[in-house]
């Protein structure tokens, strides 16, 4: 993923608007919107004012993890929460009655694979 995947994971995690981190970095609004749309990279001081209003490093933003911070498990969880992203976020806007089943076959899947 890149810089503004990861941006835009930190919004919705944090329940931020991309208009709420622009005011707050001093940005137009649509200068953040323009910048998710064409996946530009940013100048270097436009990032480090996103990673700081994020609360997170300009590291974590570029490649996905923070190596100065994270022990090599949790880089890897961090991975895996970015390739399963887009899923889990759809899992979880499904309603109760259509999770439930769902999260039941996946826990007796690996109840029957975990074991081989």
């Amino acid at each position: 993923m890149g810089f503004w995947q990861n941006v835009l994971i930190e919004l919705d995690y944090l329940g931020m608007t991309n208009k709420a981190l622009a005011q707050k970095c001093g940005f137009d609004p649509s200068s953040i919107g323009r910048g998710i749309k064409l996946g530009s990279s940013p100048s270097a001081d436009t990032a480090v004012k996103i990673a700081k209003e994020l609360n997170v490093s300009v590291e974590y933003l570029v490649t996905g993890f923070d190596s100065s911070l994270l022990s090599k498990q949790k880089s890897e969880d961090i991975q895996l929460l970015h390739k399963y992203y887009s899923m889990l976020r759809n899992l979880d806007s499904l309603p109760k009655q259509a999770k439930g089943p769902i999260i039941e076959m996946i826990n007796k899947m690996m109840e029957e694979f975990g074991k081989q």
